[in-house]
């Protein structure tokens, strides 16, 4: 998978690690990424770390102390090192290399491991008012941008997807997402706590049925507890090709969660969750016509169905 910043020179890594690690560069083990630039290397100490280099951003320094937080608490990430440090034009942070663990957990796509280590995270993650601002959203987690139109500006491609004709029925299923969403935001202003807005199975590596790691804190975000469990559950199953949940396995995430977690959600809250999954899955979809004139994420029945349990219809 080839980064966005593919050109990093290592030259400035190395710079970069002697400055703020005290150690130079022995020896790059890979390089990877897809919104950034994730390169695996060895100091002179001999250390195995992972630099990520990216576009800079306010809200990183509040992703950078979840990730801390949640260290530090025992959830099993990364130990963060350094940063976010400028690096030329971008920002560069470092974690600790961990290896092992396999895609999926022995039972495979089942929904409980995957929903009771989202659980997990959220009982040790920090509270919103702890941290900096985690603003502006992800795009692919809340319909709340202001730009004109439906859909926001995709932070991988260089399009404005509302200028892209169809197909209707992701138009459709976007609006009828973002309307649910927006109709929960007037009515309760529900507390945003903090969780993981992209908790699909290539962002962690298992053992057994234990997580052994979870990757991509820049995906950190403060949303209702039923968003953040609504996003999990659309897509903790898929990898690069696709694979996005079901509409059983998403109701089994959903339902699983609530177990763990000790208390149920309102037939309002869990209409909550499909939205918020009906939202991202409807902007990939949207993002794959527009690249390839081919949709992977989403089927026209499906979104009639998770349109229906989210109340729209």
């Amino acid at each position: 998978m080839s980064g966005r910043f593919e050109d990093v020179d290592l030259a400035d890594v190395d710079r970069w690690c002697r400055t703020h690690l005290g150690t130079n560069v022995a020896e790059e083990l890979f390089r990877a990424g897809h919104l950034s630039a994730v390169i695996g290397l060895r100091l002179g100490s001999g250390r195995p770390i992972v630099v990520k280099v990216r576009q800079p951003a306010e809200r990183l320094a509040a992703c950078w102390s979840a990730h801390q937080r949640l260290f530090k608490r025992g959830f099993p990430c990364p130990e963060p090192l350094v940063g976010p440090e400028p690096l030329g034009d971008h920002v560069a942070s470092a974690e600790a290399f961990v290896t092992g663990g396999t895609l999926f957990p022995t039972s495979g796509r089942a929904a409980g491991p995957f929903a009771y280590s989202l659980a997990r995270l959220i009982e040790l993650a920090p509270r919103r008012d702890e941290l900096p601002t985690l603003e502006p959203p992800l795009p692919w987690t809340s319909p709340s941008h202001r730009a004109p139109g439906l859909w926001p500006w995709p932070d991988d491609q260089d399009i404005d997807l509302n200028t892209i004709d169809g197909p209707a029925w992701i138009d459709e299923a976007g609006q009828g997402a973002r309307d649910r969403l927006n109709m929960v935001t007037r009515a309760v202003s529900p507390e945003p706590i903090v969780g993981h807005g992209d908790w699909y199975t290539a962002n962690r590596r298992w053992r057994g049925h234990e997580l052994h790691v979870a990757y991509d804190w820049d995906s950190v975000i403060a949303e209702s507890e039923p968003v953040i469990v609504g996003l999990a559950a659309a897509i903790y199953p898929a990898t690069r090709g696709g694979t996005e949940a079901t509409v059983e396995e998403t109701q089994a995430f959903i339902d699983a969660y609530t177990v763990f977690r000790g208390h149920a959600f309102t037939r309002a809250q869990i209409e909550e969750c499909w939205a918020a999954g009906l939202w991202n899955r409807s902007f990939d979809a949207k993002k794959q016509f527009a690249a390839q004139g081919q949709v992977r994420s989403l089927s026209q029945d499906e979104a009639r169905e998770r349109l229906r349990q989210a109340g729209v219809r």
